[in-house]
């Protein structure tokens, strides 16, 4: 979306007036020629990568073909294109000015079923007035410039300088001011204060919203109507339940589904994430699961080490306390607790006395719970650290297998060197792709333990789990020895069966949880 032409999707006989400056000859009817949408072929979710890049995520879950959940790549340009379709779809029925209905549209966050609904409703006024519009059916048959003689000069209400009436402009509402105010207040909202579909006229008191076509009429930097159109895009595709933009960073493409779902979608760049949370694809946890998951290690994982080891909790308000002194006699500072305790035992420090280095009151009741209660903390924060680190874990050897993307590559030249053909020495990049998805997978196998309460089906996961990573440590390794010529032939062998073996453990893995989701087998922990 480089430039705005054919974004001024609604041509009439007004603003054939105000577009004089454009040069080109604009129809009298609300419809746009943009020519046909040219849709890409449906990216199949988890299919081969085009070449050796990082994608960011694993492959299907079990039991998904491309049948399951298609989607299309779009561009921003399609997205724009889409955009409009959307709008003349809705005003073959409504019939309002194409950059009335966007308004509208955008209001019911482009559910077009919703917005029909409301505008039969037979409470036009209502709804137009909850839209920040004017009615197009009670506009002033008068002109917005009134009769009196371009000549005259008149004040702007907002710069206060004198100008020609001719040189004034407005919106529905009557409100006029200067073209040079306008352009600069509509320039001030689009840049220094990113809004878009949501900027009113600048009367106060006056929440009438600027359609697109008097913001592409009134703005002459082209950077700040490409700004503008970057904004209503977005708002489009945010609000759109069916479209999510590609998380990678600079990539402008969208993914367009045929309804929401979370199932995994690859985008051109390579990208695969889930369509519902837009993170990488995450099988085989949930979407709600990964949400506080991550949101608990950003809260806990930097300081959850260095507290587990120098600190304690006060037996009686539980407020986390470092020890700054040799002196065992502890003193709460929170204010609302102020209680004094024994650092070795954690209980009341008054029975202590003058033999209070000695901790003899191992015993003693208060002591024993508040130990009790210190170690079902510790215990709480042992369990996350210990699958915190396994998942730290598989997700840094994760970038590290990446980077085998370019040995492999060398490697398979050189194979080629010593007559193999090119087929021949593709198995050793399916076996890097295969170690990245259960790299990838076994990494979110640990968030879903997490959570995971003991039972007789979550022992088999763990032996599923355990099986497949002990298999992935060995194609790993396999995959970084240097392959010589004299052991070519003996490594191909064990390279493919041990990748065929991750491949089948990873499916049963996957197999087994989903068949958990379906038959309602798991419990889980409420964290």
């Amino acid at each position: 979306m480089d430039s705005d032409e054919g974004y001024n999707y609604e041509f009439d006989d007004e603003e054939e007036e105000c577009s004089e400056d454009s040069g080109e000859e604009e129809t009298a009817d609300d419809t746009l020629e943009l020519g046909e949408v040219e849709l890409v072929d449906p990216v199949v979710a988890g299919g081969e990568r085009d070449d050796c890049g990082e994608t960011g995520g694993s492959g299907l879950g079990p039991g998904q073909d491309e049948e399951d959940y298609r989607f299309e790549v779009l561009t921003a340009e399609q997205i724009l294109q889409h955009m409009v379709e959307c709008i003349r779809e809705v005003n073959e029925v409504i019939q309002n000015p194409a950059t009335i209905t966007r308004i509208l549209l955008s209001h019911f966050n482009w559910d077009k079923e919703k917005l029909m609904e409301r505008y039969f409703d037979g409470n036009l006024d209502k709804l137009f007035s909850e839209c920040h519009v004017i009615n197009p059916s009670k506009k002033s048959r008068t002109r917005l410039m009134n009769t009196r003689s371009s000549a005259q000069d008149m004040p702007c209400q907002i710069c206060y300088l004198n100008y020609p009436n001719s040189y004034f402009t407005g919106l529905e509402c009557g409100h006029k001011f200067c073209m040079q105010c306008w352009g600069d207040y509509l320039t001030t909202k689009i840049i220094e204060e990113g809004m878009g579909q949501t900027i009113s006229c600048p009367a106060h008191s006056c929440d009438i919203l600027v359609d697109d076509s008097t913001v592409m009429r009134l703005i002459t930097d082209s950077k700040v109507k490409l700004k503008y159109q970057h904004l209503i895009t977005n708002s489009f595709v945010e609000c759109n339940r069916l479209l999510k933009w590609c998380p990678a960073p600079d990539c402008h493409h969208v993914v367009k589904v045929q309804y929401p779902d979370a199932k995994p979608v690859r985008c051109k760049c390579g990208r695969q994430f889930c369509f519902n949370c837009g993170e990488n694809w995450h099988d085989p946890v949930k979407c709600k699961w990964l949400r506080k998951w991550i949101k608990k290690c950003d809260d806990d994982s930097e300081t959850s080490n260095w507290i587990a080891a120098n600190t304690k909790e006060c037996p009686k308000c539980h407020v986390t306390i470092e020890k700054d002194g040799g002196c065992n006699h502890m003193v709460c500072r929170n204010q609302n607790c102020k209680a004094e305790f024994c650092w070795v035992c954690l209980g009341p420090w008054e029975p202590h006395g003058s033999a209070w280095y000695n901790c003899n009151r191992y015993n003693e009741d208060d002591a024993k719970a508040a130990r009790d209660a210190q170690e079902r903390s510790r215990a709480a924060l042992q369990r996350y650290l210990f699958y915190c680190n396994r998942y730290m874990n598989h997700m840094q050897s994760l970038r590290f297998e990446h980077k085998l993307y370019a040995q492999v590559k060398q490697k398979m030249e050189e194979m080629q060197q010593h007559n193999m053909s090119w087929i021949e020495v593709q198995f050793l990049k399916k076996a890097v792709d295969v170690l990245c998805q259960c790299r990838s997978t076994l990494m979110f196998t640990y968030v879903f333990a997490f959570y995971l309460k003991k039972n007789n089906q979550s022992i088999i996961f763990e032996n599923n789990q355990a099986d497949l990573e002990n298999a992935t440590e060995v194609l790993s390794g396999y995959l970084e020895r240097d392959i010589s010529q004299d052991s070519l032939q003996d490594i191909k062998q064990k390279v493919q069966d041990k990748y065929r073996y991750c491949e089948s453990r990873r499916r049963v893995l996957l197999q087994h949880v989903h068949e958990g989701y379906d038959k309602d087998l798991w419990e889980y922990i409420e964290d």
